[in-house]
């Protein structure tokens, strides 16, 4: 997975849609623009994540 700075980052219930989750990536920690990434939900709440298999990232839309 790679992630760069205001991609969101999806996390998808493994059965039900409950769990999903989505977060913007405020900083990519990891090399190569991989994990761990720090994000921020909407909540303001900041946390390190290392995301799992369920994760989609969605890439920051381009502002040309």
């Amino acid at each position: 997975m790679r992630a760069a700075v205001g991609d969101r980052l999806r996390t998808h219930g493994v059965s039900s849609s409950k769990g999903e989750r989505e977060a913007e990536v405020i900083e990519v920690r990891g090399a190569h623009d991989g994990p761990p990434y720090l994000v921020r939900f909407a909540d303001g709440e900041e946390r390190m994540i290392y995301p799992g298999p369920d994760t989609v990232v969605h890439p920051r839309e381009s502002k040309d």
